[in-house]
Order: structure tokens, then sequence, then C-alpha cells
């Protein structure tokens, strides 16, 4: 009864049942028995608990387990439970364990109780998610940068975009043709990778909900995720791009709105301040994983850090001098009309971010709905059909034998 009222109390099921069956050392050597896990796997891992059972016991369902493949945990205080902390993969003795027993595990409780077991498996959750969440962010923030200018380079000719009349037209700003391909200076992408790092650091300290199952990699999931995330940046920073470009046309917005054309000064800061703020961004809807960017409120330090990696791309956009960097004109959006220009770049990265977190979530719930990449498969027990079948066939009666007192 204590046994199944400790089952009950910790949430493991109530099919408890007592010694009778277990196998225990054979011969003079007390050696396992032959072929233990093909013949007690099904029972040791049907069963949500055994009671009263012998120290032997105890280590043969450790060694049947791991006979079956599975990583094992034990937990225990006496000198009778040394070998089966010995024999398991992770071994914990409590608090107040004997010498035996702590020279036999792989870890040592110092406070009374076993939360502390429960708190340190928190603590490791919580770091496993932080993990996830800066490999999700620097695979997305990576693809967004690499893909983005690979295309950029080879789709976008600026000489191409410029007015036929540049030469002669008063309204033109520059004063040479725009170069043959688009690229940005090596100082602006220098500056978005240590701001994106400074970022970065303060991954380490954000609030993140632990899992409710054991944590397991899926690679194929986390990569396709960014690849969603980087997907959608990457979009929007090409749509920006050709529109900016264009605002020569007379049929462009900029031109249809009032706005002007640009200088092609204009055109490579404004894309710096676009990649920059969207590469922030992304981070904040990377670490919420399968939720919205508000299901979970960011750590000070995080938000303080993103926020500062924010004011500095935009100041810099803003304030940039005019100038020829890598035989690439840049010129601060502050110095020429539009001079709502950043304010403009900013409400389109809000809106394409709503957009790409309503994206990932969308795929995570198509994952969760489909089984796209094992998804659902956490590291959570899943019975074996034998077993499964075990209890049907044996549940009934080992709980009616465990309910009888044992014989004295």
């Amino acid at each position: 009864m204590i046994a199944k009222e400790t089952s009950k109390q910790l949430n493991l099921g109530d099919y408890v049942t007592n010694a009778d069956g277990l196998p225990m050392l054979v011969g003079e050597k007390k050696v396992k028995p032959e072929n233990l896990g093909r013949d007690y796997g099904d029972m040791c891992l049907a069963a949500d608990g055994f009671a009263q059972v012998f120290p032997e016991h105890k280590l043969l369902i450790v060694e049947c387990l791991r006979e079956l493949g599975y990583k094992v945990g034990m937990t225990g205080d006496g000198v009778n439970d040394a070998p089966a902390l010995k024999r398991a993969d992770v071994g914990v003795a409590v608090h107040g364990a004997t010498d035996a027993a702590r020279a036999a595990a792989d870890i040592v409780l110092t406070k009374d109780g076993l939360s502390t077991i429960v708190q340190g498996i928190i603590v490791s959750r919580k770091i496993f998610v932080r993990i996830s969440n800066f490999l999700t962010y620097r695979i997305a923030a990576t693809l967004q940068l690499l893909v983005f200018f690979f295309i950029a380079v080879f789709w976008f000719r600026p000489v191409e975009y410029m007015p036929g009349d540049w030469e002669t037209n008063p309204n033109f700003p520059d004063s040479s043709a725009w170069p043959a391909y688009f690229h940005m200076p090596v100082i602006m992408l220098i500056l978005i990778t240590l701001l994106n790092d400074f970022s970065l650091i303060a991954i380490g300290y954000d609030h993140v909900l632990p899992q409710e199952m054991p944590c397991k990699w899926n690679l194929p999931a986390l990569f396709t995720i960014s690849s969603v995330l980087a997907f959608i940046a990457l979009i929007s920073s090409l749509l920006l791009l050709g529109l900016m470009l264009a605002s020569w046309d007379s049929q462009n917005m900029f031109q249809t709105t009032g706005l002007g054309g640009l200088s092609y000064g204009q055109i490579t800061t404004s894309i710096y301040l676009k990649v920059s703020v969207s590469d922030f961004l992304t981070l904040f809807s990377a670490r919420t994983g399968g939720g919205w960017f508000w299901s979970t409120k960011p750590a000070p330090m995080l938000l303080g850090a993103g926020s500062f990696a924010l004011a500095c791309s935009t100041i810099l956009a803003c304030s940039w001098p005019s100038s020829e960097i890598d035989n690439i004109y840049a010129l601060g959006l502050g110095y020429r009309s539009p001079k709502v220009l950043a304010f403009l770049i900013w409400i389109y990265c809000l809106v394409w971010w709503f957009i790409q977190d309503a994206c990932k979530v969308a795929f995570f719930n198509l994952m969760v709905k489909y089984n796209w990449f094992s998804f659902n498969e956490t590291g959570r027990l899943v019975l074996p059909q034998s077993a499964r079948e075990y209890i049907i066939r044996n549940r009934e009666k080992d709980m009616m034998k465990s309910a009888k007192p044992m014989a004295h």
C-alpha cells in the first residue's frame, strides 16, 4: 500500500506489484540470469513500480532495462543500493546516504529529500531549450544573410534601375552611375555581426519554459524551423531592395506616394537597417519555439541587449556620413528626403516580423499534426507492443496479488 500511494503521489501510475516473478542472481557466483532482457523485459517495462524487493532485484531490474537499450537512473541511500547505483547510467545518492552508496553513485545530493533531483531536471531542460533557441536563431540569421546577399549580387543590377535621363535630370541626386551589381560595404556586415553576437550572449540568461517531456534532439525539425524564419526575412529584404532600386519608376510606390526617388547611398544604408532590424527581431521569434513571440516574457538582459543592438543600428543608419566605402556609396537616412525613411523601414520590418512569427507557429502546428520529422516522438518512454500485451494479460491478477499481505 505504501508503494502504491507513493507511486500515486508521484503520478507514476497505479500498476504496482510485489517482487514475485522478478529474477534473482543464480549460482554460487551470483551472476545475472541469461537472456535477462528477453525473459523479464516486458515485466520491468510494464509495471509502474515494484514493492517488497530485495537488493538483487534492484540490480537486476536496472540491468534488465539496460540490456533493452534504455538509459536508467537509480536513487538510493543504503549499502544494499550500492550495486544498483553503480550499474545504473545515473546513480543518485540522497542526502545522508552511506559511504558505500555515495561512492557508487554518480551524483550525491547535499539537501534532504528528492526535490533536488526534480530541480536538476528542470534546470537541465531549461538549458536544453536555451541551446535549442540559440541554434535556431544562429542558423536562421546565417541563412538570411548569406542567401540574401548571394541572390542580391546575381539578381539585382542597380545600374539598370537608373532613370534614362539621370545625367540631365536635376532631381537625380547622384553624380555617378550606380554599380553594376548590388553589394554592401564590409564594415556594415561586420557591424551586423558584432551587434548580433552581443545580443546572443544574453540568450543564456533568457526566461524559458522547460519541456514537459524528456528532451531529445531533432535536428531536421530545428533546421527546418530556422529555414522558415530565414526565408520570410529573406523575402522581405529582397522585396524591399527591389522596391527601393525602382524608386525612380513613375509607377513605383515611392513616386505615387510623393516620397520621391532615392539616392543609391540611401538604398545602401536602408538595406543595412532592414537586414539588421530583421536579424534582431528574428531572435525574439526564435526564442519561443512553437509559441508566439509574446508567449514568454524575455529576460531583462536579453531585452536590453536586443534594444541596444536595434538602437545602435538605427542611429548608425540615420547618421552615417556621406562616403564611399569599398567603392560603395553610403548616405545616412537623416540627411536627405524622405527623412521618414528609417521610420517606414521599421514599420515594414515589424509587419514582416508578425508574418514571420505566424509562419513559424503555423509550421510548428503542422509538424505536430502530421508528425513531420517524427516531431511528436520525444524522450518519453513508449512501450513496445509486447509490453502492452503483458499489461493486458497480467495487470489484473498482479494488482490483486499485491493487495494481499505477504506471508511471514
